[in-house]
């Protein structure tokens, strides 16, 4: 399962599962241990693949075909890269591995007593195991207005970044058609809430798009008139940097022509627009970027959860009154130095790799060591050729640590075609400011092209 809480249920194949469950039927020999993997995102296909050559069976589910290179989805919703750049089959990722197999599913839930997953609402399709590791992920965290969800969308999915980037580029194309002042500056105003990395490079890009990709494209509208907002509750943005790259980010942003407010709440919001400290903004794009909330594995295990969901884990990151079973990466909370480990995809690998290291000693008859996390540095960019990075005490800011954003994130993407691709569409667009996939693609419905795309901008 990727970070998603609220899609179809996929489907699931008897045939398939049909081994699983006869387990305890006579063999002449004792079955490998299962090692059954929820979620093929950064922390659970790390451990899948560290598991590759372990004397284990693996089966890895998720409610998806394919990883997602979450750190770049913000380039698939505004128009710099393809979804494909950014993601691959998780079968064809983990097809050397002899001893895994995949299943495309939906968990519905976890039976602790009898170590079956569930795969339907009734527990008749379900998959057994004898280790198990929930690396399931997080939504949205909308703090108590889930209404909110319908007129702020956030960017998880590949589904959600098509989706914006739809969105953003139907703005301008109904503001091109729009005679209506106010009308106009309410289609070309763009809010982004939340100003963490997500909302940061967002906004940048957005501002890039507006004053770049599309400046020369029509003659109605300028788009470099373009509004983009990135407002924040906390007294700053990047919280998770130091405060004088902060400032500099906030500088950075400024230059690009991004508004930032910060210690503003956002009150309310609906179809028109949003209220920030007591104002009405009119908005007709409004973009959440302000916080996760974990899956529901703290539901299916009945652990004990943080605020957003996240289950409290052992130092070993197994469940409390559960050895078998482990939670990593965003569904997971973990502490060091009394301070919560955060979101961020080397988290969740390393967490990965630990795990399988930890149930190869389990079933040796050794206790892992805590786990450990090894903080490599933090990365933002923001906009064109200017970055920010953070190395233990090395900070730097500006076009070097935008060279090593580049390099980090070609490093880290999955497969030699998405690495080559991706550095072909940066350095394009780097030399023209064009954007190749300015595409306004519209979902199927009954076999046909939903319609009214821009009235629903009205």
């Amino acid at each position: 399962m990727s970070k998603r809480t609220n899609s179809p249920i996929s489907p699931v194949y008897p045939s398939v599962l049909a081994e699983d469950n006869r387990r305890g039927s006579h063999t002449k020999q004792t079955p490998l241990p299962h090692v059954v993997i929820i979620g093929g995102g950064f922390g659970g296909l790390q451990a899948a693949r560290a598991l590759g050559k372990a004397p284990v069976r693996v089966t890895v589910i998720d409610r998806t075909n394919h990883h997602l290179f979450q750190p770049l989805l913000y380039q698939v919703a505004t128009a710099a890269l393809s979804p494909a750049d950014i993601s691959a089959p998780i079968r064809h990722v983990l097809r050397r591995n002899k001893n895994t197999r995949v299943l495309l599913a939906e968990v519905t839930g976890v039976d602790t007593e009898g170590k079956r997953v569930l795969l339907d609402e009734h527990g008749e399709q379900s998959v057994p195991y004898d280790y198990l590791v929930i690396a399931t992920g997080a939504g949205q965290n909308y703090f108590g207005h889930p209404e909110w969800a319908r007129y702020a969308p956030g960017l998880k999915t590949l589904e959600d970044a098509t989706r914006l980037r739809r969105q953003i580029l139907l703005a301008f194309e109904a503001a091109e058609m729009e005679s209506d002042p106010d009308r106009q500056r309410a289609l070309l105003t763009f809010v982004l809430v939340g100003a963490g990395p997500t909302g940061v490079e967002m906004a940048g890009a957005i501002a890039e798009l507006a004053h770049k990709a599309l400046a020369a494209d029509f003659r109605n509208i300028n788009p470099h008139s373009a509004r983009i907002i990135l407002v924040e509750a906390a007294p700053r943005i990047l919280l998770s940097f130091p405060p004088e790259l902060a400032e500099k980010a906030r500088r950075a942003l400024n230059r690009l022509g991004v508004e930032v407010r910060t210690s503003t709440p956002v009150e309310a919001v609906d179809e028109s627009g949003v209220v920030i400290a007591g104002e009405y903004l009119p908005a007709k794009t409004v973009i959440w970027t302000a916080g996760v909330k974990a899956s529901p594995a703290g539901r299916w295990l009945g652990a004990e959860v943080d605020r957003a969901g996240r289950v409290k884990v052992n130092p070993d990151l197994s469940v409390p009154g559960h050895p078998d079973i482990f939670v990593i990466g965003d569904t997971a909370y973990v502490e060091e130095k009394g301070q919560p480990l955060p979101g961020l995809a080397p988290v969740a690998m390393q967490e990965g790799r630990y795990v399988a290291r930890a149930i190869l000693q389990r079933l040796a008859g050794q206790e892992p060591a805590p786990f450990h996390y090894v903080n490599k540095g933090n990365l933002a960019t923001v906009g064109r050729a200017w970055g920010l990075l953070q190395i233990g005490k090395l900070r730097l800011a500006g076009f070097l640590a935008w060279i090593l954003w580049l390099t980090v994130h070609i490093f880290y993407l999955i497969g030699f075609r998405n690495r080559v691709l991706v550095l072909f569409q940066w350095a394009w667009a780097y030399l023209t400011f064009q954007r190749g996939a300015r595409l306004i693609l519209y979902p199927e419905r009954a076999g046909s092209r939903e319609a009214v795309p821009l009235a629903a901008l009205d």
